[in-house]
C-alpha cells in the first residue's frame, strides 16, 4: 500500500478502511505557557514538528472557559500539567442565575483563539487541527467544582439556565475557532459517569446541550472528536453523539476497545494507551505490547492509537518514540 498523508490516514480511520498503518496522535498540556500566546504557539508547532502526528489535537489552558465568567486558575504542578481553579466562579447558588453570555472577542477565550490562528497558519492544512471545546457541563463544574451536582439537583432551573448561556458563548467559541483555521473540535466531557450522575441528570443537564453544539458545527467541520473523561463512562448515552471519533480511558474502564468496536459503531476509536501504568511507568516492551494490543483488539480499523487523556507532562522522548515506531513498523 502507498505511504498515505496524515489527512489520508485520519479519513481511512474514520471510514473504517485499511491504511498504511494506523493513525496516532498523543497530545499534552503546556502549563504555564498556555497562558501566552507565543509560548503556547511556539510549543504546540515544536511538539507536532518533533513527533509529525497525524492529528493535532490543540491543548489551550485547561481552565480556560471558565475563566470566562471569573473563576481563576493556577497551575499547582499536577503531573498532567492541568491548572486548578482557586477560585471559583460559582459560591452560592444565586451566582447561577447570574450567568449570562459573554463575549469571545476579549479575554481568556480570545487568547487561546489568536493562539490557534498562528498554529493553523504555521501547519498550512498538512493534518487536522481539533480546537479543545469543552462541554457546557464541564466549564460549569470548573466553575463551581462539587457543588455543581448538589446545585443541579435543588435549584436545576437555575443551572439549566446558566447551562444554556454557557452554550451560547460555547458555540461563539467554536465559530472564532472555525474561523482561526481549525478542522474540527475535541468537544471534552467529565460529566457522562455513573459515578457522578444518574442517565437522566446527565441527558437534562449534559447531553441536551452537547448536541446543541454538535448541531451547531454540522456540516462545517470535518473532523469532530468527543473525550469522554473518567470511569464508568454512559456508553449508552454517548453513543448516538455526531461525532467522527471518540476518545475514552479504555485502559483503565469499560468498555475495552474491541468492546467499543460495537458500542460506538460508525465511529473511529481513540485510544489504546495507558498515559500513567505503561507511558510513565512501562518499559520500552510494555510500550510496544500495548500499541500491538490495541491494534490486535480492532483489526487496526477504526483505530487511532492516543492516550485515554493527556500524556503526563514528563512522559519520555523514548516512551513517545517507541509507541510511533511500533505503529509505523512494516506488517
Amino acid at each position: 500500500m502507498k505511504k498515505m498523508d496524515h489527512w489520508e490516514r485520519v479519513q481511512a480511520c474514520i471510514a473504517g478502511e485499511a491504511s498504511d498503518y494506523p493513525a496516532v496522535s498523543l497530545w499534552r498540556h503546556f502549563p504555564e505557557e498556555d497562558l501566552h500566546v507565543s509560548k503556547l504557539v511556539l510549543r504546540t508547532l515544536e511538539w507536532q514538528r518533533k513527533w509529525d502526528f497525524d492529528l493535532v489535537k490543540y491543548s489551550p489552558s485547561g481552565t480556560y472557559s471558565a475563566e470566562a465568567w471569573g473563576a481563576f486558575s493556577q497551575y499547582l504542578g499536577i503531573s498532567i500539567g492541568a491548572r486548578s481553579v482557586i477560585e471559583p466562579a460559582i459560591r452560592k447558588p444565586s451566582d447561577w442565575d447570574l450567568i449570562k453570555p459573554v463575549s469571545t472577542r476579549i479575554g481568556p477565550i480570545a487568547r487561546q483563539n489568536e493562539a490557534l490562528a498562528h498554529i493553523t497558519r504555521n501547519l498550512r492544512g498538512e493534518a487536522p487541527v481539533l480546537m479543545t471545546i469543552f462541554s457546557p457541563i464541564t466549564t460549569a463544574f470548573k466553575m463551581a467544582g462539587d457543588r455543581l451536582y448538589a446545585d443541579l439537583r435543588l435549584y436545576p432551573d437555575s443551572v439549566e439556565a446558566a447551562l444554556a448561556a454557557i452554550t451560547e458563548t460555547t458555540i461563539e467559541t467554536i465559530n472564532d475557532s472555525l474561523a482561526a483555521g481549525a478542522d474540527g473540535i475535541f468537544l471534552a466531557t467529565q460529566q457522562a459517569s455513573h459515578r457522578l450522575l444518574d442517565v437522566a441528570e446527565f441527558e437534562r443537564f449534559g447531553k441536551r446541550f452537547d448536541l446543541q453544539i454538535l448541531a451547531a458545527v454540522k456540516d462545517r467541520t470535518r473532523v469532530n472528536m468527543l473525550h469522554a473523561h473518567g470511569h464508568d463512562i454512559m456508553v449508552e448515552s454517548l453513543a448516538d453523539y455526531p461525532v467522527h471519533m471518540i476518545n475514552w480511558h479504555d485502559r483503565e474502564t469499560l468498555p475495552s476497545l474491541r468492546e467499543g468496536m460495537d458500542a460506538f459503531k460508525g465511529k473511529a476509536l481513540v485510544g489504546g494507551l495507558s498515559e500513567m501504568q505503561v507511558m510513565m511507568q512501562g518499559s520500552q516492551d510494555d510500550i510496544r505490547r500495548e500499541v500491538e494490543d490495541a491494534i490486535e483488539q480492532t483489526g487496526g480499523r477504526r483505530l487511532m492509537l492516543a492516550p485515554g487523556c493527556v500524556l503526563h507532562i514528563e512522559t519520555s522522548d523514548e516512551a513517545i518514540r517507541t509507541v510511533i515506531d511500533t505503529v509505523r513498523r512494516p506488517r
